[in-house]
């Protein structure tokens, strides 16, 4: 690195940590998730913005010499995969075994048929917002992936704000979430080898091989892991509990790589390891979680936006696309979690709450779309657009999960009454002279 390539990266990072966190706040002030600050504030230093009301700021601050770039490739990434392992640790098992039907129906029914949306979407764009490695089949399952997977850690942070992370409304709907982000990292996982091998019926058969060989890893790694963190415990401060997380994240997020499925499936992987982890691991990474959160989601979500032109909407072919997207991604979510909501027996208010909750797609969409277009198989245009609509997923969750919950709170309470009254009644009506026996 030449002294001026070293001053333009930490410009560079400054720029974007310090825009990020001051949109993400401001998000959070007027009532949004703070994601949707952190990517705005890359479409504001990008070509969206930046690149209209100051050109020569723009070309100085992110030449075009692809060195440049890697350099922030390579923070992101790292980044990236925190981010996903301390995401995917929100899950609760213990809500899977207590209620399975429940969480199979919704999970299912709320990514099949965003899933199927997404893939008939795909297959009917126009070619040109195909990238440049894309065939028509891996295109259309990337396009079910993004219209397909839920942003964990939006859901928990409206929940939390909420003050419903804990009620059985949010437990299912993060169960559900998560149960669809594992089949989500799975299919991109293989769209990365389908790309990879031009979709030959030999290639595809090893990596399902290679997909089964790493779960069964995974899992039999499970005790390795609690037992290391078990005996990390025991040492003073949570040096040794966070290098214990990092390098398990780290080793499977390389594992899955090398097997040529996508990094990301092995640190969402290690995150589900790390669910329901003791109170005495959760209070070690705490400080993990927060430099995580902190500073490099920010960056990874900051630089998303900067790949992000708003103005190829101005075209009316992308705009209508961009439309047609966005309402089957949201339709197709709230149809999917409503029909799996009823088939688990819950009642009406619940099935929209938990549509309200998994349309959330923030940080995790984005992910998607990032590797969508290293791997070429979206174009900057579409790119674009899935970006738009994990923008929009996550403005709109926030107050719809808030009308919904609200409505499930007060049918409960309905309920309750409803029951005392009837119970009141009984007793009320049984005689107290014997005689009358």
């Amino acid at each position: 690195m030449s002294e001026h390539q070293t001053l333009l990266f930490l410009m560079q990072l400054t720029a974007l940590l310090l825009v990020g966190t001051s949109m993400s706040h401001l998000a959070r002030r007027v009532g949004l998730p703070g994601v949707v600050g952190e990517l705005l504030s890359g479409v504001v230093l990008g070509p969206t913005v930046l690149r209209h009301l100051s050109p020569a700021t723009f070309a100085w601050m992110w030449p075009p010499d692809n060195s440049q770039p890697q350099l922030l490739d390579a923070v992101s990434t790292f980044g990236v995969l925190l981010f996903i392992g301390m995401s995917s640790a929100h899950l609760d098992l213990r809500m899977m075994r207590r209620r399975p039907r429940t969480v199979l129906s919704v999970s299912t029914a709320a990514l099949v048929l965003p899933f199927g949306l997404g893939v008939a979407t795909g297959l009917l764009l126009p070619g040109r917002l195909l990238g440049s490695h894309a065939d028509r089949s891996s295109f259309a399952l990337l396009i079910g992936v993004v219209m397909g997977v839920s942003a964990i850690p939006v859901i928990a942070k409206t929940l939390t704000d909420l003050g419903m992370l804990h009620s059985d409304v949010g437990q299912l709907t993060l169960a559900a979430a998560a149960g669809e982000d594992v089949v989500a990292w799975i299919v991109l996982s293989l769209v990365t080898a389908m790309t990879a091998g031009a979709l030959k019926v030999g290639h595809i058969v090893s990596s399902v091989g290679h997909l089964l060989l790493f779960l069964a890893v995974v899992i039999a790694a499970r005790p390795l892991l609690r037992g290391a963190l078990g005996r990390a415990e025991k040492a003073e401060g949570s040096g040794p509990v966070i290098a214990i997380t990092v390098v398990a994240i780290l080793a499977a997020s390389a594992g899955s790589q090398s097997l040529g499925l996508e990094s990301a499936l092995g640190a969402f992987a290690v995150g589900c390891l790390l669910s329901s982890p003791s109170r005495e691991t959760t209070v070690r990474l705490a400080s993990l979680r927060t430099v995580t959160l902190s500073v490099f989601a920010p960056i990874f979500l900051a630089g998303a936006g900067l790949r992000v032109d708003l103005s190829v909407l101005g075209d009316p072919g992308t705009s209508a696309a961009a439309a047609v997207v966005l309402s089957l991604a949201v339709g197709g979510k709230f149809a999917g979690a409503y029909l799996g909501a009823r088939l688990g027996r819950l009642t009406h208010w619940e099935g929209l709450a938990l549509g309200a909750g998994l349309n959330a797609r923030g940080a995790v969409e984005v992910v998607v779309a990032t590797i969508g277009l290293r791997l070429g198989v979206l174009s900057p245009a579409m790119y674009s657009i899935v970006v738009l609509v994990a923008v929009l997923t996550s403005v709109m969750a926030a107050p719809a999960l808030r009308w919904t919950m609200a409505r499930v709170d007060h049918c409960s309470e309905e309920h309750s009454r409803a029951i005392e009254l009837a119970a009141w009644s009984d007793r009320a009506s049984v005689p107290t002279d014997p005689a009358q026996n």
